[in-house]
């Protein structure tokens, strides 16, 4: 259970962003639009690792003798990534506010996308993907909605730091998978 908070932990970290994001932008809606960043974030984020185990349950049979090497390098290049990306946007911390509907699709989209990947790790580990898929979506549900009073109040200032620890968690859970594998 630990485990899948910290994942949920990870994952949200790009949605608690864009939900900052949204906070810093001058919309006066305050916990009305806060509950629908949180739905639409929380509801991807749980539905992508849904598909994506799904969609490895698929595959299995054919990646198995690889399947830890898989895991391991999907999540190390999702949380490296999120690390580059939080050291590569210098300027502008929040270059996109998503302040329609459909814009607050696409990054719902967006921010999910790593959480697809990860599915596919959860069905080559074995995991009860709807206990993690809700896991995950209550996780990014709680952080965004707390994201976007963070951002009415305090700003980007944490945003940075929120990207890095939520990479690195991502590469241990990935070198976890990997040495498991290796010592049984």
């Amino acid at each position: 259970m630990i485990q899948l908070f910290l994942t949920g932990l990870s994952l949200s970290m790009d949605a608690f962003a864009a939900s900052v994001c949204e906070g810093l932008s001058d919309n006066k809606k305050g916990v009305s639009r806060a509950l629908v960043v949180g739905l639409f974030f929380g509801g991807f984020q749980a539905l992508m690792p849904a598909l994506g185990y799904f969609l490895g349950t698929s595959f299995l049979e054919y990646i198995e003798a690889f399947d830890h090497w898989l895991a391991f390098g999907l999540l190390c290049l999702i949380g490296l990534n999120m690390i580059r990306e939080a050291f590569k946007n210098e300027g502008d911390s929040c270059p996109l506010k998503p302040r329609s509907y459909a814009q607050l699709l696409v990054m719902a989209v967006a921010t999910s996308i790593d959480a697809l990947a990860v599915g596919i790790t959860f069905a080559i580990d074995g995991v009860d993907i709807l206990k993690a898929a809700a896991v995950i979506g209550v996780t990014t549900f709680v952080l965004s909605f707390i994201g976007v009073a963070f951002g009415k109040k305090i700003g980007s200032k944490f945003e940075k730091g929120a990207s890095v620890a939520g990479g690195i968690i991502l590469v241990a859970i990935g070198t976890k998978i990997l040495i498991e594998h290796l010592t049984a």
